[in-house]
This record gives structure tokens, sequence and C-alpha cells, in this order.
């Protein structure tokens, strides 16, 4: 079954930078969308990137664009979220996820719903 096993959340001064990682396990890394989400205490999970595991530059929401890059490694069935200048509002818990598609498309982000799969989550902790 699909597997999604987030890493290499922390607590950062702000300005600081995280590398998250999301190794997925368990089916064909081809034909997902496979995205980040986050979610702070009290607040909705929001959608943060996403990237077409069959390639290409991926998307940024707005709030992290400039700041954030989402790549991955397809050999190792690996996705990255690179965080840069990170601010005490991008505290909260990561979470990887994946929907089965042939591609991606931007509005997915505001469901969090329509992503089938998850990680358990990483936690990100910014302070100012």
């Amino acid at each position: 079954q699909v597997q999604l096993v987030e890493s290499g959340g922390g607590s950062v001064q702000a300005g600081g930078s995280l590398r998250l990682s999301c190794a997925a396990s368990g089916y064909a890394y081809t034909n997902y969308c496979m995205g980040w989400f986050r979610q702070a205490p009290g607040k909705e999970r929001e959608g943060v990137a996403y990237i077409y595991s069959g390639g290409g530059i991926g998307y940024l929401a707005g709030s992290v664009k400039g700041r954030f890059t989402i790549s991955q490694d397809r050999a190792k069935n690996t996705l990255y979220l690179l965080m840069d200048s990170l601010k005490p509002e991008d505290t909260a818990m990561y979470y990887c996820a994946a929907r089965q598609s042939g591609f991606c498309v931007s509005t997915w982000l505001q469901y969090p719903s329509l992503w089938g799969y998850w990680g358990q989550g990483t936690q990100v902790t910014v302070s100012s």
C-alpha cells in the first residue's frame, strides 16, 4: 500500500531554513500528484505546493512563493520541500500527500479531501 513518511522538521529561528523530505513507497511513483500541506493549531489544513511525479517545475501557493521550493528525486521516490526565509507564521505540522492522477491542478491544494494518501506529518516551529 502507499506509504508516505515525512522527515526534516524541527525548530528554527525566523529567517532560517529547513528541508523536508517525504519518502514514498508501496506504489509506482509515476502518475501521482505529490503535494505538501500544513496545518497550524486551530486552523484548517492549507495546501502549500505540488509537483507532478512524472516531472515538471511544480507549483507553490502564494503564501510561500519566493521562499519555498518543491522538488523531487524520482530515482529515490522522494519529495522535498526546501523552506527558506522562514517566518513564525510558517509554524505548523507539515504533511506530504499524494493523489493518483496523470496531472496536477492548482485548485486541488484548496481541497485536502481530494488527496487519497497522507503521511504522518513533521512539525516545523519557527521562533521570532
